[in-house]
C-alpha cells in the first residue's frame, strides 16, 4: 500500500520533477486500435492535492456511465496527443487550455475498448467555473489524492470485469462511494506509484 502524502508544496515539486525526468513508454499502433488522450487534472484544495474525474452520461458512445478522466479520441486537427487531451478537457468540462499547467505525461495504456490512451498530468486553478457538457458528462467528481493512499479510505482491488465481449482482470478503486476501474484506475495507479 502507498504511504501518506508529503506537504502540498513539496508534493507539487516532486510531481513536476518526476514527470519531467522520465521516459514515457509508448504502445505500438496496431490495426483495430485508436489513439486517444486524457488529462489527469490536479488542483490544490484545502492545502492538499485533489484529482478531478468525470462520470460519463448514458448518451456517449463508449464507456457509458463510467468514471474517467476528461479526454477522448485524437483528431487529425489536433497538433499532438497533448493538444487532444486539452481540447477534450475543454469540450467536456470547460477547462481552458491556457488554464492548465501541464506537468508531464504518463505511460500509454490500452483499454478493453481498443484505445491507446496517452495520459497527461496538469494543474488547474481552484476554485474553477467548470462547464460540463450535458451530452457527455453527468457529474464532475473531485477526490483527494489522500483517499487513494495508505491512510485514506480508498481501496484498490483486482477483479474480473467485462466490457462488451472482453473479460479481463482490472484494477478497481473504491473511494468516497465511487468506483473507478479499468484504464482510469490503471492510469491512477501508475501515477500514484510514481509519486508515492
Amino acid at each position: 500500500m502507498l504511504s501518506s502524502a508529503p506537504k502540498a508544496d513539496d508534493l507539487g515539486r516532486r510531481i513536476k520533477d518526476i514527470l519531467a525526468h522520465r521516459e514515457i513508454k509508448r504502445v505500438t499502433m496496431e490495426p483495430g486500435l485508436t489513439r486517444a488522450a486524457v488529462l489527469l487534472p490536479l488542483f490544490l484544495k484545502d492545502d492538499s492535492y485533489h484529482a478531478l474525474f468525470t462520470k460519463r452520461t448514458d448518451r456517449v458512445r463508449h464507456h457509458k456511465g463510467e468514471i474517467s478522466f476528461p479526454g477522448g479520441i485524437y483528431d487529425i486537427s489536433d497538433e499532438d496527443l497533448l493538444a487532444a487531451a486539452l481540447r477534450e478537457a475543454h469540450e467536456e468540462i470547460g477547462v481552458k487550455r491556457e488554464d492548465v499547467e501541464v506537468w508531464g505525461g504518463l505511460d500509454e495504456v490500452v483499454t478493453m475498448s481498443n484505445f491507446i490512451v496517452s495520459p497527461f498530468v496538469g494543474l488547474i486553478p481552484y476554485p474553477y467555473s467548470f462547464v460540463p457538457s450535458r451530452e457527455e458528462i453527468e457529474e464532475i467528481i473531485i477526490l483527494p489524492l489522500g483517499c487513494f493512499l495508505k491512510d485514506g479510505e480508498g481501496i484498490l482491488t483486482e477483479e474480473y470485469r467485462t466490457y462488451e465481449d472482453k473479460t479481463q482482470m482490472v484494477y478497481i478503486y473504491r473511494c468516497c462511494g465511487h468506483v473507478i476501474w479499468g484504464a482510469t484506475a490503471k492510469i491512477l495507479r501508475q501515477f500514484l506509484e510514481l509519486i508515492f
